[in-house]
This record gives structure tokens, sequence and C-alpha cells, in this order.
């Protein structure tokens, strides 16, 4: 399983908002911090506030900061929420229900629907507050201090 660049960019902003915590953020601070496409964290930033995972606040000054506690964050929601195409296979897919030969006897969906149900198992045991770790080599990459008042 690949996760798409909107997923990818958006634990990023939300690892890097939660390194941030004492402040307001830019889009253009986290687009220079990981050298990625402003753009795509407008999108990123206007679908995570929607949801209320980003808070943002307008005018001069203004930035955004995360709408939840990190511990309150868990990953296996993010990624379910941001990766619109979760069917690792075309069956999986009801609109290409009956489209494959063996799906009546095939015992790969099987296979790979476990294997889909223990990744998102797995990213459900960790919270953003998990990633912050560690948080001192983290914050060093930034140039932060490790604990921030």
């Amino acid at each position: 399983m690949r996760l798409t660049y909107f997923t990818d960019y958006t634990l990023r902003a939300l690892i890097y908002l939660g390194l941030h915590q004492d402040r307001l953020v830019t889009i253009d601070e986290i687009a220079c911090a990981y050298e990625i496409s402003r753009n795509h964290l407008m999108k990123i930033v206007h679908h995570q506030s929607q949801k209320g995972v980003i808070e943002t606040v307008r005018g001069k000054g203004g930035g955004m900061r995360l709408g939840l506690l990190p511990s309150e964050i868990c990953v296996g929601d993010i990624v379910r929420d941001t990766e619109q195409d979760i069917a690792l296979v075309a069956c999986f897919d009801p609109a290409h229900h009956g489209e494959c030969r063996i799906e009546s006897a095939c015992s790969l969906r099987h296979a790979l629907m476990q294997a889909s149900a223990a990744f998102y198992r797995t990213l459900d045991n960790y919270s953003l507050a998990d990633l912050l770790q560690p948080r001192t080599q983290l914050s060093a990459l930034f140039n932060l201090p490790a604990n921030p008042t």
C-alpha cells in the first residue's frame, strides 16, 4: 500500500503543527520547512480545518494551529480520511464488482482484506502525540528548542 502525497503532506503538516503548539504557523512556513507545494498545503489545511483537526485564524498575524490535542488525533483516522481510494485491488471497489473472472473463488481478495485491516489497526494504535517523538531529534531538525515553554 502506498499513501498519496495528500496523506503524506497532511501527516507532515500535523507533525509540524504539533511541534509548534506555542504559536500560530503559516502555510508558507510549512511549505518552506518541508520544501513542498503551497497549493497542496492549502487544500490540506482547508480539508483538516473542516474536520476540526486544524484551527485557522484569519487576518494580520493569523495562521493555524492544531484544533485538537495531539493525543486526540488518531493516525488511522487521518489516513482513512485522506486516502480517497483505499481499495488495494479493483474487486474491493463495489463499482467493479463482478469484473474479475475469479472473484467468486479468489483467496487473494481475502488475504488483501486482512492485510488492509491489519494496516489500519496498526495505525489506529498511534496518535499524533506518538509521531512527535523523539521530540528532541525532531525539534533539532527544525532548529527548535527540545522542550517548548
